[in-house]
Order: C-alpha cells, then sequence, then structure tokens
C-alpha cells in the first residue's frame, strides 16, 4: 500500500515538474527568433507603440542581422557555434531594443 501511495506520488510531482523543465528555457531556430522579431516590430507599428524612425531604425538593424547570417551560411564551414552565439547575442540585443522602443511612451499619431 506504502509503494502504491509512494509511486503515485512520485508519478505526480514529475508530471508537475516535467512541463516546467521544458519551457524554462524554449529553443527556437534562428528562422523562428527572425519572424518573431519581424512579427514585434509590425505589430508595434500597427498598434502605434513605435514611431516610424524607431520601426525604421529596429527595420535596418533587423535587416543587418539578416545579411550577417546569410554571410555566415555562406562562409565555407557553414554556420559554426561561435556565430551561432553571435547571432544569439545579436539577436538578444535587437529583441531588447524592441522591448524599450515599444514601451517608452512615445507614440505614433
Amino acid at each position: 500500500m506504502k509503494r502504491t501511495i509512494l509511486g503515485l506520488v512520485a508519478a505526480a510531482s514529475l508530471t508537475a515538474i516535467v512541463p516546467g523543465i521544458a519551457s524554462a528555457a524554449p529553443w527556437q531556430s534562428i528562422n523562428g527568433r527572425q519572424a518573431n522579431l519581424y512579427n514585434r516590430i509590425e505589430q508595434g507599428v500597427r498598434s502605434g507603440a513605435l514611431t516610424r524612425a524607431e520601426a525604421a531604425s529596429l527595420r535596418t538593424r533587423f535587416v543587418a542581422l539578416e545579411r550577417r547570417e546569410a554571410d555566415y551560411r555562406r562562409s565555407r564551414p557553414g554556420l559554426t557555434i561561435a556565430e551561432r552565439a553571435d547571432l544569439d547575442r545579436r539577436f538578444n540585443a535587437l529583441s531588447a531594443s524592441i522591448r524599450v522602443q515599444k514601451h517608452d511612451r512615445q507614440y505614433r499619431r
């Protein structure tokens, strides 16, 4: 009886813990991140949270990041781990910039 109860408790606790671990650090492909960032910029334009100048600046950075990724992929060994880390760092910086610009209380009229 005790073993059955302990087994059920262990199974219940694992069922509760595993989804939390899986969602703690979701991995997203480069193409997924690019699509997400582009959609966030476009949503900010549609909602008026981004001014035209802010949107233009963010789009310019986005296009430059796409070009850098294309250059990395064209290089001889392809996309290396170091290049992936560089892209991740740049994606994070652009994401932070989008967040700041969307919440800086400057609105398009």
